[in-house]
């Protein structure tokens, strides 16, 4: 099974609480206190999201964290990515040339295909989406088959 890690999943948390209020700066004690995690996990991938230029970071008593950009501009994958680094579905998927079976693999394509479905799934969601629920706001997901074996995902939200 595909599944995120307890750190990506709790980085998505934070990066969604903090698009709630785009532009206010919010402490890493108050993050962790609304995401409901110890504060020196929050602080860990606080500053990894902030390396990764999704946040800006403000030092000082009246300092804290806020978006990097717009909420509408940073998505799921450059959250994962900022968190796990680039995005793979197998090794041979991130590490070109470094399997020994790389030249007889007859799955290495598939693979690569399937990665990238994902990976532009992943960014086709933005924090605004992510977001949506807590705002009040009811998100839209039609699915729909354009070609045989392509599917498309829309995902729209409108506010209520």
């Amino acid at each position: 099974m595909f599944r995120l890690n307890k750190l990506t999943d709790y980085a998505t948390v934070l990066m969604t609480l903090l698009a709630e209020h785009p532009d206010r700066l919010r402490g890493a004690g108050d993050i962790a206190e609304a995401a409901q995690l110890e504060v020196p996990t929050v602080a860990k991938l606080l500053k990894l999201l902030s390396r990764a230029g999704l946040l800006d970071s403000v030092r000082g008593a009246r300092g804290g964290y806020k978006l990097a950009r717009s909420p509408d501009t940073i998505t799921v994958a450059d959250i994962i990515t900022a968190i796990d680094g680039p995005f793979a579905m197998t090794e041979c998927g991130l590490h070109h040339g470094q399997c020994h079976h790389e030249s007889h693999c007859q799955v290495r394509g598939n693979w690569r295909k399937i990665g990238l479905a994902i990976e532009s799934a992943l960014r086709s969601v933005t924090l605004t989406d992510m977001v949506a629920p807590a705002l009040g706001w009811t998100p839209k997901i039609t699915v729909e088959r354009r070609e045989p074996r392509r599917l498309q995902i829309d995902l729209q939200v409108e506010c209520s």
